[in-house]
């Protein structure tokens, strides 16, 4: 079996789905190792990155509806929490290939991570010390400046670590403690919030900045390439279109995963808001109960399958796993509009859990596979992000809007609609990505 060449007319190797069979491109590098070639990363890098996405997610978790249930009891008016709530959206927005570009700049990716995560620990606190409007606005947007590298910044350290033969199952990993996090923290959060304060949640999620860093420090620096991190490969002779921004950023498989990502979240976004506003109607005594178990179901599968993901995806191919995410998404969408019990509608969040799953490894996994070689993995990354990021925002404007004007089921079936457009988009359009070894 012969080595993986990256091409530098392309920033992958071949595409396996291409209507055409051909390849990317010829091109003048320095091939990579074989898989059993390279070092492996160190027991102790992948358990330190392991624990940092674990806490990391507790300390992310403690910013999310925990912030207007704090300003609420600080006497602050809708509007006033309404102004800090969207300052996270708009500049998670904007600022996602300029994160993704600054950890493509960065020469050590722990470092950029080490100090985005000091920042937000630092905002928690100005969040529980001084609770006034111009302190929580400051603290409000460097939280969502640093969470605009963090994303970046994990998926450089992963890449870097293992390679990009690895790298699948290295995301299933990452999505499996992401979960595992989510959940324990909401339990946490939640807990702390009853039997303490509001207050006392945001100086909870200060310390866990602390096992956050402790985490990341475990991870050798030494071991992350820093050039694979971020997509780059040794080439004998520079070329300048393989490494330009606009050469990756125009190149038709980023675009057409990124129209799918798009499409993906206009229909995902709104349909757990909408169904807990349904399920709230239907059994008011028993919503809180059942909302939180149709947050945490989706939340078991992922933490359960995600590793399988990564495997599947590089024995499979990325193409079939993103079929069946958009496949489920639409027969969940059906399934709400139909399900009049409440208690089946838990039930229906298995289908969330498989779509959740998928996405978590996917969005990195091929973003990977089609910025190899151009050294701008996660401006790449920022890209989609973005793409995402613009789905969510018009996702519950507009199932809100018709929710509001022809009921909730014409809702559900709208958003399983453009699911499904999705899913013939990905069909019709989607290359295969999945780079193979035997390509010389």
């Amino acid at each position: 079996m012969s080595s993986l060449v990256a091409r530098p007319s392309q920033s992958f190797d071949r595409i396996d789905g291409d209507r055409h069979g051909r390849s990317a491109g010829e091109g003048n590098v320095v091939p990579l190792p074989p898989p059993g070639t390279r070092p492996k990363p160190s027991r102790e890098s992948q358990r330190g990155l392991d624990w940092f996405i674990f806490f990391l997610a507790d300390v992310q978790t403690g910013f999310g509806p925990f912030v207007a249930v704090y300003l609420t009891t600080q006497k602050w008016t809708q509007v006033e929490i309404g102004f800090v709530l969207s300052i996270g959206g708009i500049i998670g927005l904007l600022g996602q290939m300029p994160g993704g570009a600054i950890v493509d700049a960065a020469r050590s990716e722990r470092l950029v991570a080490g100090l985005a995560v000091a920042t937000i620990g630092c905002a928690a606190l100005a969040y529980a010390l001084w609770p006034i409007f111009p302190v929580v606005t400051a603290a409000a947007t460097l939280h969502a400046l640093a969470s605009c590298v963090l994303g970046p910044a994990i998926a450089a350290i992963s890449l870097g670590l293992v390679g990009p033969f690895a790298i699948g199952e290295r995301l299933g990993r990452n999505a499996r403690f992401a979960s595992l996090g989510n959940g324990s923290a909401a339990a946490l959060m939640g807990a702390v919030g009853y039997l303490l304060s509001s207050q006392a949640v945001f100086l909870v999620t200060f310390l866990l900045a602390i096992p956050t860093l402790l985490a990341l420090s475990r991870i050798r620096g030494q071991e992350i390439d820093v050039a694979q991190s971020h997509g780059a490969v040794v080439r004998e002779v520079p070329d300048k279109e393989a490494t330009s921004v606009f050469h990756l950023l125009r190149q038709r498989p980023l675009l057409i995963f990124a129209g799918g990502v798009l499409l993906f979240q206009l229909a995902n976004a709104a349909m757990l808001p909408l169904m807990a506003g349904v399920v709230t109607t239907r059994s008011s005594q028993w919503a809180p109960v059942l909302i939180a178990a149709c947050i945490i179901v989706p939340q078991a599968i992922v933490a359960l399958t995600s590793p399988s993901v990564g495997r599947k995806a590089q024995a499979w191919g990325r193409r079939p796993l993103l079929l069946l995410a958009f496949g489920a998404l639409a027969v969940r969408g059906l399934l709400f509009a139909v399900v009049r019990d409440p208690y089946l509608l838990v039930v229906v969040q298995v289908f969330d859990g498989i779509t959740a799953a998928v996405l978590s490894v996917m969005v990195p996994l091929i973003v990977a596979d089609i910025a190899f070689g151009s050294g701008h993995f996660n401006l790449a990354q920022g890209a989609v992000g973005t793409a995402t990021g613009i789905g969510a925002s018009l996702s519950t404007v507009l199932a809100g809007y018709v929710s509001d004007t022809f009921g909730s089921s014409t809702a559900f079936v709208g958003l399983a609609a453009i699911a499904a457009l999705g899913l013939t988009v990905i069909w019709l359009f989607m290359p295969e990505t999945r780079r193979t070894e035997d390509q010389a």
